[in-house]
């Protein structure tokens, strides 16, 4: 079963996301901050993190940049989760070391598509 670690500081969009990821069979740890986020990818070694990046503590963005200097964090793929749609925002987390970017709201359908690409690769 595919693991994947939701950090995301708004309980209710970290709660109705796991809902959703685990009813298509997703194993989901989950954080609430950048700093809780590279202690669990520390601990569980998921196969992918959905990184909102607009966190309390440790912001998404210096979060991703740590993992991807970490050796024993750098081969999880991290997707970035932002309300900010624009093309400065895909470079600036693709810069961060993230793989993909998503768009908040959440477009589900896409959102697995995105999990698939990059967790079967």
């Amino acid at each position: 079963m595919t693991t994947l670690l939701i950090v995301e500081d708004n309980e209710l969009n970290r709660d109705m996301l796991t809902r959703r990821l685990e009813r298509k069979n997703y194993a989901i740890l989950t954080a609430g901050d950048g700093k809780e986020a590279l202690e669990v990818m520390r601990h569980s070694q998921p196969d992918l993190v959905l990184m909102d990046m607009n966190l309390p503590v440790l912001d998404g963005w210096e979060a991703c940049r740590i993992a991807k200097q970490d050796p024993q964090l750098q081969h999880i793929p991290l997707l970035a989760l932002t309300a900010h749609a624009l093309d400065q925002e895909l470079a600036r987390a693709l810069e961060a070391g993230c793989s993909d970017f998503a768009t908040k709201p959440i477009d589900f359908p896409l959102l697995i598509q995105k999990i698939e690409g990059l967790t079967q690769s």
